[in-house]
């Protein structure tokens, strides 16, 4: 199954961030609350952690780019 990694919308006033790091590549497993990027926005930058447990089968922004809030930014692909 196909689990979407969103953007998150930390603060009332956020609506975009830059994806400063990923932290997996491709193909890495991930477990659920694990680190998968640090998210710069609003000049701070947080980690964003998965969603699911599973493989990172896809990241759909790369380093340095921007994405808006609740935008796909990767796909982890899980057992089930």
């Amino acid at each position: 199954m196909k689990v979407e990694v969103l953007l998150p919308q930390w603060g009332m006033g956020m609506s975009e961030g830059t994806v400063t790091e990923w932290l997996k590549n491709i193909g890495d497993r991930v477990e659920e609350d694990e680190p998968l990027a640090e998210i710069e926005a609003e000049k701070a930058t947080q980690e964003l952690e998965s969603p699911a447990t599973g493989v990172l089968s896809e990241i759909l922004v790369q380093s340095g780019e921007d994405a808006k809030v609740r935008t796909v930014i990767a796909i982890i692909e899980t057992d089930d």
